[in-house]
Order: C-alpha cells, then sequence, then structure tokens
C-alpha cells in the first residue's frame, strides 16, 4: 500500500476489521490516541489476522482491549470490544496491555442492552486506572500475550464469573463407586 496502510499485514479477503484498523493507524498522530469498536473475532482469529495482531503487539502500539456486553448495538446481538492504540504509550504502559471484561457491565433492556452512565464511568475508571481489579481488569505484560499465540481474547486473560467450587477429585471418586456398588 503506497500510504503505508498495511504495515502489520495484509489481512485476509473477507476480513477487513484489521485493515480499517491499520487505515485508523496510519491516520493516527504520533501523539493520539485511537479507540475502535470491533468484533471479537478480531481479537483470536488466526492466520493473517493472527499475524497482524502479533507485528501490534510487538510494535507496542496496543494499550487496552474493553470487552463489550453482547446486544448493546440495534441490529447486532454479538458483543464487541473497543481497541485502545497509541503509537507512543506512556512509559508505565509499555510492554504492557490492559484488558478490561465489561461483558456484565450494562443494564438490560427487552429488545436491547444498555451502557448507562455509571457503566460507562466503571470501564473508562478501569481503563484510565490501568491497574488489576478482580473480576474486572487485568494489566498483562506483552510477553504472555506472545506465548498465548497473540490471542487477545479477554476472557483469557480477566474472568468475571463465579469462582469454581473446589472439587475434591478423590472424595467424588468414592462416591462414584459406592453409586455404582448400589446400583
Amino acid at each position: 500500500d503506497p500510504f503505508g496502510r498495511d504495515v502489520y499485514g495484509v489481512p485476509p479477503k473477507g476480513y477487513g476489521d484489521l485493515a480499517f484498523v491499520q487505515h485508523m493507524v496510519a491516520s493516527l498522530k504520533d501523539d493520539g490516541i485511537l479507540g475502535v469498536v470491533v468484533p471479537h473475532g478480531v481479537l483470536f482469529r488466526g492466520g493473517a489476522e493472527g499475524r497482524i495482531r502479533e507485528a501490534m503487539l510487538k510494535a507496542d502500539i496496543i494499550e487496552g482491549v474493553i470487552g463489550l456486553a453482547p446486544n448493546l448495538f440495534y441490529g447486532a446481538a454479538i458483543p464487541a470490544a473497543i481497541l485502545i492504540i497509541r503509537k507512543t504509550k506512556p512509559a508505565e504502559r509499555r510492554g504492557k496491555v490492559l484488558f478490561v471484561n465489561g461483558d456484565a457491565t450494562f443494564t438490560p433492556g427487552k429488545a436491547q442492552n444498555h451502557l448507562t452512565d455509571a457503566n460507562v464511568r466503571t470501564m473508562a475508571d478501569a481503563f484510565h486506572g490501568f491497574a488489576d481489579m478482580e473480576k474486572l481488569a487485568r494489566v498483562v505484560p506483552v510477553e504472555e500475550i506472545t506465548a498465548n499465540g497473540s490471542n487477545l481474547n479477554i476472557s483469557r486473560y480477566v474472568q468475571n464469573g463465579a469462582d469454581a467450587e473446589a472439587v475434591d477429585v478423590a472424595d467424588e471418586v468414592e462416591k462414584l463407586r459406592e453409586l455404582i456398588a448400589k446400583r
């Protein structure tokens, strides 16, 4: 591309999300911040898109990934995410990506979910604070993301569901044996 919009790679036909993102990055001032809504597939699809994410992580331009609840956008029930990109991150954020799992931060509606001012404030405060927050946000070193195949899937880094109950496997096996014997 003569305009330098494919610095990180060329996405496959039919998946132009990262071409659109790269166009915005090419247009971004060196000290600018970019926030763009993307479908979740952009965060984990492999092939050319995986290589583009890998190149963007290597260039250390991805500052944050904010997951949104499903059914927020008219006509699209799928969840989306916001990629936050800076060509020049502040020193304390270099080599790191903040993940905010906002999939439970919404107000349910009949036909469509909504974000209240308080919902938006919760996610914005998590992003601006750039710190770990239990079941909401986690600062992840780029090396860890790279070790995970440059996968930016939010739930890989921040789980916001109920904690799993600890199970004593040996005890459960013994109960199973007793039930089998009774049967």
